[in-house]
């Protein structure tokens, strides 16, 4: 079976691009557009990898990071943050939250691709 991904971003044109990037990796792909709903779709669908966007509506990605961590139930989820705040604080504090990788935007597609199937213990 195919590792799941959860693309957690409130921007449709990034949404759209990742989805079409890592199903055509093979990956299986679920979506979620808020933090809220990208909490319910993690502890619904227990995504292998989830590429969490920061500055999201009605929770962040740090809040969601937070909560997932919290969760023994959900400490095999791994994070990567996906997100423009690129300053070495906000890589701190997302670090320091739980998250497995940080990225900014804009980012390689080249490169996005080979840090999943890394995170994921695939070689691409």
């Amino acid at each position: 079976m195919s590792p799941k991904i959860l693309v957690a971003d409130d921007e449709p044109n990034i949404v759209i691009s990742l989805e079409y990037l890592l199903k055509r990796e093979g990956y299986t792909v679920v979506i979620a557009r808020d933090g809220q709903e990208a909490l319910e779709a993690i502890t619904r669908e227990l995504p292998d990898l989830v590429l969490l966007d920061v500055m999201m509506p009605k929770k962040s990605g740090f809040e969601v990071c937070q909560e997932v961590r919290a969760n023994d139930a959900l400490q095999g989820v791994k994070i990567l943050m996906l997100t423009a705040k690129g300053r070495d604080t906000d890589v701190a504090k997302g670090t320091a939250l739980g998250a497995d990788a940080y990225m900014t935007k804009p980012f390689s597609t080249r490169e996005l691709v080979l840090k999943v199937a890394q995170m994921l213990g695939g070689s691409a």
